[in-house]
């Protein structure tokens, strides 16, 4: 069910950027959505913002039902979640002085 959701989630976020590059930008940025057409510029217009609506309000709802399923789960997924295995282990003190080896002769 996960999967389908979160498939079902990219798909409309795709869309959702479609739509609101095609919609008439204010100040000349990305949108491309220009003239011509069969419906009027305010009828397009309504649609758009309608449909970026409808699409946002669809996104919002997927991502809070995938951040609900994602903390279903009851496996521990972190290793800071696990408990510990053990006491550490005891620092060994410093290791014992060793004797130098002889000198290499030439």
């Amino acid at each position: 069910m996960e999967t389908v959701l979160l498939v079902i989630h990219l798909i409309i976020a795709l869309v959702l950027v479609v739509v609101v590059l095609l919609q008439r930008s204010e100040g000349g940025a990305l949108g491309i959505g220009g003239g011509g057409g069969a419906m009027s510029t305010r009828g397009a217009a309504n649609l758009l913002t309608r449909t970026t609506a409808g699409l946002a309000t669809a996104f919002m709802l997927t991502s809070i039902l995938l951040a609900l399923m994602s903390g279903a789960h009851t496996e521990q997924r972190s290793i800071l979640d696990m408990p510990s295995s053990g006491a550490p282990a005891a620092p060994s003190g410093p290791a014992a002085p060793t004797e130098p080896s002889a000198p290499l002769s030439e």
